[in-house]
């Protein structure tokens, strides 16, 4: 768009800002390190950390550094959990760069845990071959990478944290984006503000609150990449949607997660009769690749038999000390996992579509890169392999800065002021009418089990709730549905984390990646919905 004249440049700054990142999570934050001492601004809708689902992260980072793992070994897996649509290329080089990303996160304070002798402890997750699983305390990866990051970006003189700027729009002049246009104080203010920019990197997240059951933070509502599907960046993947098999199911939004690493670490999933039935559907059980265990767990839950994950024998006694986050999210709701079975439910967990990026981040749109679950590097393909989304983050963050220096000259080393932009009055907003109801019509009929005529469904509501709600934020968010629903119709068969009740096997002639754009989804809209 082009600046109009109720935005208003940063004045309290001036000038042109060499790097803006959009979004305060791991992607967001490991980037600008990777670019100091390069001036960096990040805009964050929340206190950096807050409202990203690196924080939540608790399974830790997948990296083949353990003796008898290969980076052979950790593509494979890879490749299988992907079902047929990984980009192996990407792939290869992402699982090769992990130890160095590992090494990095380790000089930036990330107290992941070692044995005795100081080496790294390794666990396993589902569907990995070998334990290569690099974690913290168990279950507190996430939070304890975000609080190293957040400590060293703060004491970093050349990295400006603006948080409060809800981000809306991208500034662009043709197709080359030139900045971004943000709304100060949480998106609450009545005027808007400009950050022209040299690069622009997307880091904004992804779309788990465009559904009533996620374990993701409210931020996470796609308007990333709604911002830039409407300034025409080319979209992937976008109806590969992958739902955790066991939330904990305590009526919380967002809800609380039992991490993978249980299940890794022997927990079974059972129903209120006692029953494994995990290991009538397929030969790994509980370590079945994730779409498979959230229908296994959809089903149970479905048929009133109601599904739990069971950790007294696995885990037992030694909860509150091996994973202390779900122990304390169980505690709080009165059940004690070590004596108890612990209610689960799927919920929204991981989109594995996003903006179409290559190997250095690039989008396509000149002067625009991005990084995290906004993307969709080809990495995951169809279903996410477990603790690939942080080992993605850190890889292609690294990968952008190094593709910014090469490409823009070095600018000048300068100190912002102290606090510039920080904002300690934050509200957060509740669902307005408009998002409840998008957030109802994408659980019934672009959920863990879909159908022509749930989808064609989801369609007609979604144009619907455009045409009545046409702001610019809810724009963003709109858009990401869109593109969700009108994909996940035209797949004609089942295949990861998209499964067609009425195509239930994958076919061949599907076993390709989806590209469009918004202009696209949008034709196809109006088609399917008649």
């Amino acid at each position: 768009m082009a600046v109009s004249a109720n935005v208003v440049a940063p004045g309290s700054y001036g000038g042109i800002d060499d790097v803006v990142i959009v979004g305060g999570g791991l992607a967001g934050l490991f980037c600008a390190l990777k670019l100091s001492p390069r001036p960096v601004t990040i805009l964050a809708a929340a206190p950096i950390g807050q409202g990203a689902s690196s924080s939540w992260a608790q399974g830790g980072i997948a990296a083949a550094m353990s003796e008898g793992d290969t980076f052979e070994k950790h593509l494979a897996d890879t490749l299988v959990a992907g079902a047929g649509i990984v980009d192996a290329k990407i792939a290869r080089l992402a699982v090769s760069e992990a130890p160095d990303r590992i090494h990095d996160l380790l000089d930036y304070g990330v107290p992941f845990d070692r044995d005795l002798e100081g080496h790294l402890l390794l666990s396993r997750e589902a569907a990995h071959s070998e334990r290569r699983i690099v974690r913290v305390k168990g279950d507190m990866a996430g939070r304890a990478i975000m609080e190293a990051l957040i400590a060293t970006v703060r004491a970093t003189p050349s990295i400006r944290v603006m948080e409060g700027y809800v981000v809306e729009d991208l500034v662009r002049e043709g197709k080359v984006v030139t900045g971004v246009i943000a709304r100060p104080d949480a998106g609450l203010s009545t005027h808007l503000i400009a950050f022209p920019a040299r690069s622009v990197v997307l880091c904004s997240g992804g779309i788990g609150h465009l559904y009533s059951v996620t374990t993701n933070p409210a931020e996470a509502r796609g308007q990333g990449l709604g911002m830039a599907a409407r300034a025409g960046a080319v979209v992937a993947d976008p109806e590969f949607v992958q739902f955790h098999p066991t939330a904990i199911d305590i009526g919380r939004d967002p809800a609380p997660l039992a991490t993978e690493a249980l299940r890794g670490d022997g927990a079974w999933l059972i129903n209120k009769a006692g029953d494994r039935f995990m290991t009538a559907i397929h030969a790994d059980a509980e370590l079945a690749p994730r779409d498979v265990v959230a229908r296994g767990v959809f089903a149970e839950v479905k048929a009133g038999r109601g599904a739990f994950l069971d950790c007294r024998k696995a885990v037992g006694k030694h909860f509150p000390e091996a994973f202390p986050t779900v122990y304390a999210s169980c505690i709080a709701a009165g059940i004690d996992p070590v004596t108890q079975p612990i209610p689960v439910v799927p919920a929204v967990h991981y989109h594995m579509g996003g903006l179409m990026v290559d190997a250095d981040g690039r989008t396509s749109l000149d002067g625009l890169w991005a990084a995290g679950e906004v993307t969709s590097s080809g990495l995951h393909g169809a279903n996410r392999l477990a603790s690939n989304s942080l080992l993605e983050a850190v890889v292609f963050a690294a990968r952008i800065a190094e593709s910014i220096k090469s490409i823009s000259p070095q600018a000048g080393l300068y100190a912002w002021p102290k606090d510039a932009g920080e904002n300690d009055e934050l509200v957060t907003q509740e669902d307005s009418a408009a998002l409840k109801r998008l957030r109802q019509i994408m659980t019934s009929d672009v959920g863990v089990i879909r159908d022509q005529k749930g989808l064609a469904h989801a369609v007609r509501e979604i144009l619907k709730l455009e045409k009545e709600n046409p702001r610019l934020r809810f724009a963003n968010i709109i858009a990401s549905a869109k593109l969700m629903a009108v994909a996940a119709y035209d797949r004609l068969e089942s295949r990861g984390g998209h499964f067609r009740a009425d195509y239930a096997a994958p076919e061949e002639a599907f076993r390709h990646r989806t590209f469009l754009t918004l202009k696209d989804a949008e034709v196809r809209a109006r088609d399917i919905a008649g």
